[in-house]
């Protein structure tokens, strides 16, 4: 409902007494129905929840004050009465409209822009406090039991400002990934999948619903551009992820594919596939009882999917029934209607396929154990092979006790042998229980040592396997107690490419953990990241900074790290470097300037000034608002006008 007062001039300006008390009960009316309103929203976006969460929680809290005003309404109300409440309508509508963002935008969207949306969240803080700020309770009737509970509220605001989240941070370094052009792991299927969870983008209905977000957010902002292809670009790899190889297309031409969507709607809907919506070829039931097309179930299952589509049902078994009834209806149905089956290729019977793996696969863990070095050595790479597949089969091999008789192979004095049994944990790792069975059987211990004396490779994949691994929280602490560190920064030192790309990954996932920072930074790991912020022919700038910016955190850091030397290379990061480069050096000497003053001057005698004063108009959206809060201190800290 739109306000029947103006909200650009003094009440005062242009209503009389009478007027004033029944606009402010209108004014009241509405900001209580946008409280009912934001109070109703229940999909926040998992980037965002906690602050959406905790908004809705606080704006609760006036309902009170509210309440109070509206029963005293009739009495006359002054001038900063009036404007205090309109003040606040500004500031209920800025929450409500950034809320609702966060309950129906893009997943992906948001995820990008976290930095973006925490300073909209800062800013509705702000601008909830300024209206807040003089609100003369006393002319509003407000009880001193209230206006105690405001000004709780209102602390409560300022803390959340403080606040330094690192929850988004865990996402950054798979988003880094996945958008890189350069790095050879932006298709790897385990990241893919890990940010797909984490997203909350894993079941047809999520991708369906984040299509329709991401049509609104082209038509928000008025076409396409490189952020827009970015999310279609990873949007189509997720929903291949579950089993629909389309791509993602707007507003372009109608596909062959779409065409025989549109044809489909003459067919009767038991016909159809519920995750392709086209006609079935070769049906088959699933352990709900769901009938789907072979290849695309198979995608689902292949994809470390353990419920029905359909249902969201945990599935009793993996096994594939062929609806030999279905499939009988929908020839029958085709020969009257001359209708062409679309070809499909033709799959084994899945009972006979799954029975013959897990014999093979049994035999195998077997052999792990033989006395004969020669079947020891194909068994463990056949596992290796078996368990990058697909997900039925690391399930499998971790059932048949497969990861037991992995574990002991890490000691076995042989280099490939021990570079194959590491590589298969890695590969079985990516399933969220094994990730515990490994570390249960004391296998972090034995990966550590490889670690420190492997081939190349096994080296490479070690670290892959502690970041992996260390995904658990509970995982991080034991590679952190097993002396893991120091040989992750031995390796991000003199490794090869991948193994400082491995190695860098893992020790950004263990250094969300604060014990694990001052382990790192006493294993030495910032004279290596400073090196990777001079050698650009390695590509690693940004991990290299993200890292930084969480040792930044901790007191031992900042004394390592806030030296003039260091300084100097961030400006010059500042000056020349890409926008993501300049974006994460900003972040880096915020958080060093806002602990010691000195360090600020010291940029601004080494230059940074003009070039941040650049990036605060040009630069990325998370640059431009680190550059002005950099200035902003610096303005505080009068070194600059």
């Amino acid at each position: 409902m739109e306000s029947p007062i103006p909200t650009d001039l003094s009440s005062s300006e242009v209503l009389g007494d009478c007027e004033v008390a029944a606009a402010a009960a209108v004014v009241v009316r509405e900001l209580m129905e946008v409280i009912e309103t934001v109070g109703s929203y229940a999909g926040f976006r998992k980037t965002q929840r906690k602050d959406c969460l905790n908004l809705v929680r606080r704006l609760k809290l006036l309902v009170p004050l509210l309440e109070e005003i509206k029963d005293q309404v009739g009495n006359p109300l002054g001038v900063s009465g009036m404007d205090s409440l309109v003040s606040l309508k500004k500031a209920l509508l800025g929450a409500k409209k950034l809320l609702k963002n966060c309950n129906h935008g893009s997943k992906i969207y948001l995820a990008m822009e976290s930095e973006a949306l925490l300073s909209r969240f800062h800013g509705v803080y702000d601008k909830l406090n300024q209206a807040l700020d003089g609100m003369p309770y006393d002319e509003l009737g407000v009880s001193v039991e209230v206006k105690e509970q405001v000004e709780l509220m209102r602390m409560q605001l300022k803390r959340a400002k403080r606040r330094t989240d690192t929850q988004d941070m865990e996402l950054a370094m798979d988003m880094m990934v996945v958008f890189s052009k350069t790095d050879d792991r932006n298709a790897d299927i385990a990241i893919l999948e890990r940010l797909a969870n984490k997203l909350e983008l894993h079941t047809i209905a999520d991708l369906k619903a984040e299509t329709a977000a991401i049509r609104k957010l082209v038509k928000h902002r008025g076409g396409y551009n490189e952020t827009v292809q970015q999310i279609l670009d990873l949007l189509g790899k997720f929903k291949l992820i579950v089993g629909i190889d389309e791509t993602v297309s707007l507003d372009g031409p109608i596909s062959t594919r779409t065409l025989r969507r549109c044809q489909s709607s003459l067919i009767p809907n038991e016909f159809l596939c519920p995750i392709t919506l086209e006609i079935m070829t070769d049906p088959v039931i699933v352990a709900t009882g769901q009938t789907y097309e072979r290849e695309s179930i198979t995608k689902w299952l292949n994809s470390n999917h353990r419920t029905c589509p359909k249902t969201g049902q945990t599935l009793d078994h993996l096994s594939l029934a062929p609806n030999f009834a279905l499939r009988n209806l929908i020839l029958q149905w085709c020969e009257k209607n001359n209708f062409e089956l679309p070809k499909k290729d033709t799959y084994p019977s899945s009972d006979t396929y799954s029975a013959d793996l897990m014999e093979e696969i049994s035999l195998l863990v077997k052999d792990l154990s033989s006395s004969h070095p020669n079947v020891r050595g194909d068994a463990v790479m056949k596992i290796r092979m078996l368990s990058k597949e697909n997900p039925e089969n690391r399930i499998s091999i971790a059932n048949t006790g497969g990861i037991p008789g992995l574990v002991q192979l890490l000691y076995y004095p042989d280099s490939k042998i021990q570079e194959h049994a590491v590589t298969a944990l890695l590969n079985l790792s990516i399933d969220e229980t094994n990730k515990r069975l490994i570390a249960r059987e004391g296998a972090i211990k034995a990966i550590i040592e490889i670690l420190q004396n492997g081939t190349d490779e096994a080296r490479e994949n070690s670290a892959a396997a502690l970041f992996s691994l260390s995904m658990l929280n509970e995982n991080k602490i034991l590679v952190g107690n097993f002396n893991g560190i120091p040989p992750l920064v031995s390796l991000l030192q003199n490794g090869t490419i991948r193994g400082k790309k491995d190695a860098a990954t893992a020790l950004f996932n263990l250094s969300l953990n604060q014990a694990n920072k001052s382990k790192a930074i006493k294993a030495g790991i910032i004279p290596p990241l400073l090196r990777l912020l001079d050698d650009k022919n390695l590509d690693m700038v940004d991990e290299a900074l993200s890292i930084l910016l969480l040792l930044v955190s901790h007191p031992e850091g900042r004394n390592e790290i806030g030296r003039l030397s260091f300084v100097e290379t961030l400006v010059g990061i500042i000056r020349s470097g890409t926008p993501k480069n300049k974006e994460c050096a900003v972040s880096v000497l915020l958080e060093l300037g806002l602990n010691n003053s000195s360090l600020t001057l010291a940029a601004l005698q080494f230059g940074v000034y003009e070039p941040l004063r650049e990036i605060a108009i040009n630069g990325t959206n998370r640059a431009q608002r680190k550059a002005n809060s950099l200035l902003q201190h610096m303005s505080k800290c009068e070194h600059i006008p």
